[in-house]
């Protein structure tokens, strides 16, 4: 197969295969184009690598990390998802390198296998609105986007409808409503959070379910979630969206896509007399041997920071500060979600209400902050996830006891609590950057990022008053023993990494225009979180879907229009 992929000329290529390397795919394979995709790690078996249902007591390590992984993955257990079932889906931090200053970390979380962070992710999908994609010419932070929410808000319908996300709508002009599936309930301590903050704070402050890309009901050939509750260690009914479970069956079903794993991409070929890029190099991650692979168009969906790692590692003659890169913003503008501010306490009243399942969502509380009016402290806005629980036998960790009574008492379900965790918006600041450090590499000989990214004084407001006002909702709704606390967690860590390569209206100030393609070298397109030009405070992967369909649904009919 190596000769066959490195001997054609391909219609498309697109580096990675998770949630956008998953879209471009689907979108370019049905669209009618011979389709490779080249991933970096190795392929996916869902019946070998899907251990949801795994207990502890079959593990070396009972679910903890073993001393090698703790050894090899010391950034990447800095995530709660990085355990001992599905740490084999974080990569190893020492074939991986990147470079920090030790007082300004910055936590790279990544997954380098068929399907990326896709099987990993969070799942949580809300929409953006005018709100988000406005404000950097209301406020001046960074510069305009080039699109609003009628240009995207097609495309929001179309990638709902095919991943599935269910939940309820609420009428918010600032989180708009979307094609869902039925939602999940809300358990009876949320019912009444929600119903005292709408009273409390005159309809201000509204909780809803948490929208996520997970099934209520069988959708597209698959099957709806049964509620076993640990999502991160693979989904052996594909009942949350990723791409293994959707989106690259759906390009496979063309009979056009090609997937190549194990193939590590070093930098893109310019061709000046063109104007075009004419290929991507490649390290094979078996033979560790050098290939060039060519193709008519390019989209790069590596992740934010890894696609644009190709790109300055692609600098030459005609670009010498990074292919693409005329404008200079290359590496510029790293964002992530603040997080960490918040406030939990204990809910009397519902001692006698128990729950039965492992539903794998929480509450999502949207955004007040800087929406009808000005906060005087800070920009932006945050929301918060959360939700109530009751902890049941995992509690006697923290408590002292032994015998029969004791672990009759464990059976028994603690109080109710509440939990308010807040996620905050980062604005786009030039200096928070990434370059390419010319004396590391990593195991394949290439050349790492180095980060200069810190939180600002803006982001620190806006995570102490995520902190006050979680503490003030819950104290109004009845919460006892209210504990605010305020973590301090270094960029990154919230795994939304976005921006390096920002769109825009300008070439001068912006890698790549209204569609993702890049002004410099109109056949290559960014997609994934690389493209953002603000980071808003939602989640942002179903904006990356959205802009994906959108960025192939244009670049096929610019190569029919031979515009390409």
């Amino acid at each position: 197969m190596a000769n066959i992929v490195q001997n054609k000329v391909w219609d498309a290529i697109v580096v990675g295969s998770g949630i956008s390397g998953g879209w471009a795919a689907k979108e370019l394979t049905e669209k009618g184009l011979e389709t490779l995709v080249l991933e970096a790690g190795r392929p996916i078996d869902p019946g070998r690598d899907y251990v949801e249902h795994l207990p502890s007591w079959d593990l070396p390590y009972r679910g903890m990390l073993s001393p090698e992984d703790s050894r090899t993955r010391h950034i990447q257990r800095l995530c709660g998802a990085c355990e001992g079932w599905a740490a084999k889906f974080f990569v190893n931090d020492l074939e991986n390198p990147y470079t920090f200053d030790e007082d300004e970390p910055f936590h790279w979380i990544r997954g380098r296998h068929v399907g990326g962070r896709s099987i990993m992710w969070g799942r949580q999908s809300y929409r953006w609105s005018d709100l988000d994609f406005e404000a950097n010419a209301r406020d001046g932070h960074g510069v305009d986007w080039p699109i609003r929410y009628t240009d995207i808000a097609p495309w929001y319908d179309y990638v709902e409808r095919f991943a599935g996300i269910s939940g309820a709508k609420e009428g918010l002009d600032h989180l708009p409503d979307g094609e869902f599936l039925p939602p999940m309930d809300l358990n009876c301590v949320e019912q009444h959070v929600r119903e005292q903050l709408l009273d409390k704070f005159g309809g201000r402050r509204l909780l809803t379910i948490g929208r996520t890309a997970i099934l209520t009901q069988s959708h597209n050939g698959r099957a709806a979630c049964h509620y076993c509750g640990p999502c991160h260690r693979g989904c052996i009914t594909g009942s949350y969206f990723s791409s293994n479970s959707s989106t690259l069956p759906a390009a496979r079903a063309t009979g056009r896509l090609t997937v190549r794993p194990y193939s590590v991409v070093r930098s893109l070929n310019f061709d000046p007399e063109t104007g075009k890029a004419s290929g991507v190099n490649i390290v094979d991650g078996l033979t560790m041997a050098n290939v060039e692979i060519r193709g008519k168009i390019i989209f790069l969906c590596a992740s934010s920071l890894e696609s644009t790692r190709i790109l300055l590692n692609s600098a030459d003659r005609d670009f010498p500060e990074g292919l693409a890169n005329s404008s200079g913003q290359l590496g510029r503008n790293v964002m992530d979600h603040t997080m960490g501010g918040g406030a939990v306490g204990t809910m009397p009243g519902w001692e006698k209400q128990e729950f039965f399942s492992q539903r794998p969502n929480g509450i999502y509380l949207a955004r007040f902050r800087n929406v009808n009016s000005r906060h005087p402290d800070f920009l932006r806005g945050y929301a918060y996830q959360g939700g109530a629980f009751r902890p049941r036998w995992e509690r006697g960790v923290a408590m002292a006891g032994f015998g029969a009574d004791f672990k009759n008492k464990l059976k028994e379900y603690g109080p109710w609590s509440m939990r308010l965790y807040g996620f905050g918006e980062c604005l786009p600041n030039p200096e928070n950057r990434i370059t390419i450090d010319p004396d590391k590499t990593d195991r394949w000989g290439i050349p790492v990022l180095k980060f200069k990214v810190k939180w600002r004084e803006n982001e620190r407001r806006m995570l102490e008053d995520m902190r006050d006002s979680a503490a003030e909702m819950l104290e109004a709704v009845g919460a006892k023993n209210v504990v605010p606390f305020l973590e301090n967690n270094a960029p990154g860590l919230t795994i939304h990494e976005m921006g390096t390569a920002r769109m825009g209206h300008d070439p001068k100030t912006s890698v790549l225009n209204a569609y993702n393609q890049c002004h410099d070298v109109r056949n290559v397109f960014m997609t994934d979180g690389a493209c953002m030009t603000s980071s808003a405070n939602q989640n942002p992967s179903l904006t990356y879907m959205a802009l994906t369909a959108r960025a192939a649904d244009y670049a096929v009919k610019a190569m029919a229009d031979g515009e390409i």
